[in-house]
C-alpha cells in the first residue's frame, strides 16, 4: 500500500489543497477504509459509500466541491417521493383528451385545400409535463397579481390550444382555424404563442428557439427588481419555462445562466423536455443529452433535478445490490435508448439486459409487453410533481428539471422516437384508430373511415371537466391568459422639457448627451420618474449616465458589499438592493431581455415601466435583432436608443463598430418606431410623443399603443440651436421639416438630411449661396422610416379604395412646392434614405456611407464615402447641371476645389466626444 507521501496531491475542485493535514494518522485510516472497500467489495460500492459520504457532508453544511454529473437516474428517490394529491385515473382521462384533440387538429389543418401544417410529437413528448403544471402548480392572474408566468415551448402549442378547448375557451371553429389566421378571423389560431396575434390568450412568444429560456431568465429577475422598487407584489410569482433538449443548443439558451445563479433567482424553474430528439435526429446520438446539461447547470450554480425514469422502474432499482443496472444506464448512449423507443420487447430484452447474466436475472419474471412499457420519467404524473413540487420550495437557486420522455410519445409506431417524427403532421387511419384505442377514447371506427377525424370531448359536465375547472379555479384562473390591467400614466408637463429645447448655447455637446439631459430631467418627475428603468450593457459611463450612479444607483440584491475602488469620487459606482438601473454586464442579449421584461411589466404585472436602453448603435438591431421581434411581439414598450450611431462618427473604433444600416434594420420592425434625430429639441418632442403614444392612453387605445420607438444618437459635439419659432412638431413627428430656408443665391435646390449630417447640409448650403449662386433649403428629416411606412400605407389605401379620393403621401405634400432637385444625405447607406425616393415629387439623389466603415478621423471618412459638406454640394451641383440649370464644366471645377478625389485633404473635423 502506498504511503501518505507516495499519493498524489489532494485535487479540490481542479486545484491542490494548500491545507496542511494536521493529523496524518487519521488521515492514513481513511484512506485504507477506501482502499479496503475497493479491494473487498469492489469500485461500485467504494462509490456508493463516496457519494453517501458526500451526501452527508453537504447535511452537515461541510463545504465539499459540487458534483457536476450524477448517475442516471431520478434525483429524487422513491422514497422521498411526495403525496400526489390529485387524481391520477381523472388527470390521465383529462390527458388523453387532450392528446387526441392536439393531435386531431394539426391533422385536420393538412386537410386538402388548407395543408397549413403544424406539429405534433413535442406535446405528445411533453404532454404530462404541462398537465401536471396546469392541475397542480400553474398561478392564474384572478387574484389581482400577474400569477406564475409560463413560457411554452413553442412547437407545444396545440396541446395548450386542445386543453383551452376543454375548457370552452376555444371553440372546434377555433380548433379548425389553426394557422389560419386571416382567412378563418375571428377564429383563426397563431401557429405558435404569439402575443401580437392572440393578445388575450399568449403572453411570451417562445418559439424562435433560445429566446424563451434567455427570456424566463430575465423575467424572472425582473419580478425581483420590481418587487425591491416597490413596484408591484410579486413575491408569489414563479416564472416556469418549457423547453426542448435541442433548443438547450442555441446560444442564448445557456449563456445566461450564471446571473440566475448569481441573484439566486429560486423563483425560476425550467423544464427540459429530454426527448433526445432534434428536428432530424438524435440530440446526442453517441452522448447523453441529460448528462451534459446536467454538468453545465450545475457548473452554473443551479438546482439540478433529474426525472430519468418512471415508476416502472422502481423495483429493478431497488434491486440493483451491485450497481450493474445504474452502469447499463450510464453507459448507453442516447442513440440506443432511441432505437430502444422504436423496438420491441424481446429487442430490448437481449440487447439492454441481455448482456450481463445480473441483468437478465432482473426481467426473468416480465414479459415482452411489461419490458417494452418500462417508461420515461417525463411522462409519469407522480414523478413529476414531486420534481416540481421540490423545485417549487428549493430556495436560494434557480432549479432545472431535466426530464426524459419520447418524442411523438402515444402517436403509434409510426411518430414515436421516428428521426422524422418532427415533420410528420396527419394521422392515417390507421394510426388514428391505435392511437384512439392506446387513449381509451370511445370513438367508433365509421367516424374515423369518412371525412376528417373528430375532435372529442367528455362533456360540460363530466367529471374530467368538473375536475379541470376546479383545479384552474384553486390556482387562480386560466392559463395563458394576457390582462392588461394598467392605467394610463400622467405625463410630464411641457416644462419638464424646456431645457433641452434651449439649445446647448456656446457648449457642444453629442445628441447622446441631449438625451441624457433629458432622461434626467424625466427622472425628476413625480409620477413618472420611478417607472423609468435604465439598460446598459457595460457603457453608462461611455454614454455620460455615470452621472446617474449615486442618486438612481444600480440594482444589485445583494446590495453593495465593498468599497467601491471610486468611492471618493463624486459619480462613483453604487450599487443597492433598490437600485433603479440595470447593469447586465457586457451581454446585449441579456440587456434586451431585460427591455421586454420591463416593457412588458404593465401586462405581466399591471404595472407600467418605461426601460431606456442604450447601447452602441451596431450592436442593436444586428446582434440582437431576432429579440427585437420578440419585443414587438410581445407588444413590449419602451425607448432604445442606439448610441455612437453612423458609418463615421465613431472615429477611431473601425469596421465593426461603424453603423451604417440600423436604421434599415429597424424599418423590417413593424413594432419599431425609429427615428434619426440632429438636435436636442426634436429628441424632446420625439420622447415627448412617444411618451404620449405608449403610456397616455387614447380613445383609440386606452391602455396606449403598442409599439415601441428606436432613436440614433451620435457622440459627436455640435452647437444645439435652441427650438426654432412656430417649430413644425407635425413634422418632426412625421419625418420631415424644413429647417433652415436658403437666403442666398438664385438657383433653388432642396437637401434632406438626418441626424449627424444636418450640419453637413448647412455648411454645404452656405458653400452653395457663396460660391455656385444656389440657393438650398436644409430639410431635416427625422424619420425616413416613417416617411416611408406612412406613404405605404396611402397607396395601400388607393389600391383598395379607387372610388374613394386618393390620398397623398405626407412627404409628397411637403416638399410639393419646394424648388429644385433633392439631394438626400446622411452617415447612413443609401438604402435608408432611398426609402422614400418613389414619393419625392422632384429629382431625387442620395449620399450615403455604402461599404465597410473604418477607423480614421471623421473628416477624412466621410470624404471617403463622399457625403461631407463639399460631396454635398457637388451632388447638388450635379443634379442641376442634369436639369440644365448651371454648366456641367462647373462640376470638375467643384471636385477639384475642394479636392473631393483627396481623403487626406479633408478637415479631420471634431475630436473625441464619447458621449
Amino acid at each position: 500500500m502506498a504511503s501518505a507521501s507516495d499519493r498524489n496531491p489532494i485535487i479540490i475542485g481542479g486545484l491542490p489543497s494548500q491545507v496542511p493535514d494536521f493529523d496524518p494518522e487519521e488521515t492514513q485510516e481513511w484512506l485504507d477504509s477506501l482502499d479496503a472497500a475497493v479491494d473487498e467489495r469492489g469500485r461500485e460500492r467504494a462509490r456508493y459509500l463516496m457519494l453517501r459520504l458526500i451526501e452527508r457532508a453537504r447535511e452537515k453544511r461541510v463545504a465539499v466541491p459540487e458534483m457536476r454529473s450524477t448517475d442516471y437516474v431520478n434525483t429524487i428517490p422513491t422514497k422521498s417521493e411526495p403525496f400526489f394529491p390529485g387524481n391520477e385515473e381523472i388527470e390521465r382521462k383529462i390527458l388523453n383528451a387532450t392528446r387526441w384533440n392536439a393531435a386531431v387538429m394539426v391533422s385536420r389543418a393538412q386537410r386538402p385545400g388548407i395543408g397549413v401544417g403544424g406539429h405534433i410529437a413535442t406535446f405528445a413528448s411533453s404532454a404530462s409535463l404541462y398537465d401536471v403544471g396546469f392541475n397542480h402548480f400553474f398561478r392564474g392572474k384572478d387574484e389581482g397579481d400577474g400569477g406564475d408566468q409560463v413560457f411554452f415551448q413553442g412547437h407545444a402549442s396545440p396541446g395548450i390550444y386542445a386543453r383551452a378547448f376543454m375548457l370552452d375557451r376555444l371553440s372546434e371553429q377555433h380548433l379548425d382555424g389553426f394557422r389560419q389566421e386571416k382567412s378563418k378571423a375571428p377564429y383563426g389560431l397563431s401557429s405558435y404563442p404569439h402575443p401580437r396575434l392572440m393578445p388575450d390568450f399568449w403572453e411570451f412568444p417562445t418559439v424562435s428557439m433560445g429566446l424563451g429560456p434567455i427570456g424566463a431568465i430575465y423575467q424572472a429577475r425582473m419580478n425581483r427588481y420590481m418587487h425591491a422598487r416597490g413596484i408591484a407584489d410579486t413575491s408569489k410569482s414563479q416564472v416556469w419555462a418549457f423547453l426542448g433538449d435541442g433548443e438547450m443548443d442555441e446560444p442564448e439558451s445557456l449563456g445566461q445562466l450564471s446571473i440566475a445563479a448569481r441573484e439566486g433567482l429560486d423563483n425560476l424553474t425550467f423544464v427540459v423536455n429530454c426527448n433526445l430528439q432534434r428536428l432530424d435526429g438524435p440530440v446526442r446520438g453517441n452522448g447523453k443529452i441529460i448528462q451534459e446539461l446536467e454538468s453545465i447547470f450545475r457548473g452554473a450554480g443551479w438546482n439540478v433535478i433529474k426525472l430519468v425514469w418512471d415508476r416502472s422502474w422502481d423495483p429493478l432499482l431497488a434491486q440493483d445490490r451491485d450497481g450493474v443496472l445504474v452502469n447499463k444506464m450510464n453507459t448507453t448512449p442516447d442513440g440506443q435508448f432511441q432505437t430502444y423507443a422504436t423496438e420491441t420487447g424481446a429487442y430490448i430484452r437481449d440487447h439492454f439486459f441481455g448482456d450481463d447474466h445480473r441483468l437478465r436475472a432482473m426481467v426473468e419474471g416480465m414479459t415482452d409487453d411489461q419490458i417494452l412499457h418500462l417508461g420515461r420519467g417525463g411522462h409519469d404524473h407522480k414523478k413529476i410533481f414531486a420534481a416540481y413540487k421540490a423545485a417549487a420550495e428549493h430556495k436560494g437557486q434557480p432549479t432545472v428539471i431535466l426530464a426524459k420522455t419520447i418524442k411523438g410519445w402515444t402517436l403509434g409506431p409510426n411518430f414515436e422516437g421516428r428521426n422524422a417524427t418532427h415533420q410528420m403532421k396527419k394521422l392515417t387511419v390507421d394510426d388514428l384508430k391505435r392511437f384512439r384505442d392506446r387513449l381509451h377514447l370511445p370513438i367508433p371506427d365509421r367516424e374515423l373511415e369518412s371525412g376528417a377525424p373528430p375532435y372529442y370531448h367528455p362533456g360540460r359536465d363530466s367529471e374530467e371537466i368538473q375536475y379541470m375547472h376546479d383545479r384552474r379555479k384553486g390556482l387562480g384562473g386560466y392559463v395563458p391568459t394576457r390582462v392588461v390591467r394598467s392605467k394610463p400614466l400622467p405625463l410630464p408637463e411641457d416644462k419638464t422639457y424646456a431645457t433641452v429645447k434651449k439649445g446647448s448655447g456656446q457648449q457642444s455637446i453629442a445628441t447622446t448627451m441631449a438625451f441624457v439631459r433629458l432622461l434626467k430631467d424625466l427622472m425628476r418627475d413625480k409620477e413618472l420618474g420611478k417607472r423609468f428603468v435604465l439598460i446598459a450593457p457595460d457603457e453608462y459611463r461611455t454614454f455620460g449616465m455615470d452621472s446617474f450612479f449615486p442618486s438612481a444607483k444600480i440594482y444589485n440584491p445583494l446590495g453593495q458589499q465593498y468599497e467601491s475602488v471610486d468611492r471618493d469620487l463624486l459619480l462613483a459606482y453604487k450599487e443597492s438592493p433598490n437600485g433603479q438601473m440595470l447593469h447586465d454586464g457586457i451581454s446585449e442579449a441579456g440587456c434586451t431581455a431585460s427591455l421586454i421584461a420591463a416593457g412588458s411589466a404593465y401586462a405581466t404585472h399591471g404595472e407600467p415601466l418605461i426601460p431606456v436602453y442604450v447601447f452602441y448603435s451596431m450592436f442593436g438591431f444586428q446582434r440582437t435583432g431576432d429579440q427585437f421581434w420578440q419585443m414587438a411581439d410581445q407588444l413590449a414598450r419602451g425607448f432604445v436608443l442606439g448610441a455612437t450611431a453612423g458609418r463615421t462618427t465613431l472615429t477611431g473604433e473601425g469596421l465593426q463598430h461603424a453603423d451604417g444600416h440600423s436604421q434599415l434594420l429597424a424599418s423590417t420592425n413593424p413594432g419599431c418606431v425609429a427615428y434619426d434625430p440632429a438636435f436636442g429639441f426634436e429628441i424632446a418632442h420625439i420622447v415627448q410623443d412617444g411618451l404620449r403614444r405608449m403610456y397616455g392612453g387614447s380613445e383609440e387605445h386606452p391602455h396606449g399603443e403598442d409599439v415601441f420607438y428606436y432613436l440614433t444618437v451620435y457622440n459627436e459635439p455640435i452647437q444645439h440651436p435652441a427650438e426654432p419659432e412656430n417649430v413644425d412638431v407635425e413634422g418632426i413627428l412625421k419625418g420631415v421639416y424644413r429647417f433652415s430656408e436658403g437666403t442666398g443665391g438664385s438657383i433653388p435646390a432642396q437637401i434632406l438630411a438626418s441626424g449627424v449630417a444636418v450640419p453637413w447640409a448647412v455648411e454645404a448650403q452656405r458653400i452653395l449661396a457663396e460660391d455656385w449662386n444656389v440657393k438650398a433649403d436644409v430639410w431635416s428629416a427625422t424619420s425616413w422610416n416613417e416617411l416611408r411606412r406612412e406613404a405605404v400605407d396611402c397607396e395601400r389605401h388607393n389600391l383598395l379604395h379607387p372610388e374613394e379620393e386618393q390620398r397623398v403621401p405626407y412627404v409628397t405634400r411637403k416638399l410639393a412646392d419646394a424648388q429644385g432637385p433633392v439631394v438626400a444625405v446622411s452617415d447612413w447607406m443609401r438604402s435608408v434614405p432611398d426609402q422614400i425616393a418613389r414619393w419625392v415629387p422632384q429629382t431625387y439623389q442620395s449620399l450615403g456611407a455604402d461599404g465597410f466603415g473604418f477607423a480614421d478621423t471623421r473628416g477624412a471618412a466621410r470624404r471617403f464615402f463622399h457625403i461631407d459638406a463639399q460631396s454635398i454640394v457637388v451632388g447638388v451641383l450635379t443634379e442641376l447641371a442634369r436639369e440644365g440649370k448651371v454648366d456641367r464644366s462647373v462640376l470638375k471645377q467643384a471636385i477639384d476645389r475642394y479636392q473631393l478625389l483627396d481623403v487626406a485633404a479633408a478637415d479631420p473635423g471634431a475630436a473625441g466626444g464619447d458621449a
